[in-house]
């Protein structure tokens, strides 16, 4: 298991600035290497499923660790396919609780 799946992200009112730099890549290489790192802004990833029902379960596990993490990323979903974005919103950029929840997104997904 990813050690930021078993974290539990800094809300965003208490993290400060959003992450650059080098900091902004250790926490990248924390995650699998088919999440994307667009502009420095935010992350994206598109999980692949057999049909919508699988989809839609998947959906509902990363709103479930969403909601426990108090954090919530864009869902885009579709017959066979979730797209996560995830940033925050406080600081327009991306904060150790975005990568924290992707994780966890990437645990759901098994």
């Amino acid at each position: 298991m990813n050690p930021l799946a078993r974290k539990k992200g800094v809300p965003s009112k208490n993290a400060g600035k959003a992450l650059k730099g080098k900091d902004l890549a250790r926490y990248k290489k924390q995650l699998k290497a088919d999440w994307k790192v667009i502009r420095g802004h935010h992350l994206e990833k598109e999980y692949k499923f057999k049909d919508f029902r699988a989809a839609l379960a998947f959906t509902n596990k990363v709103g479930k660790a969403a909601e426990a993490q108090g954090h919530h990323p864009d869902v885009y979903l579709a017959w066979g396919k979730v797209k996560l974005t995830i940033w925050d919103h406080h600081t327009d950029g991306l904060i150790e609780a975005d990568f924290v929840l992707a994780a966890k997104a990437d645990q759901a997904f098994g």
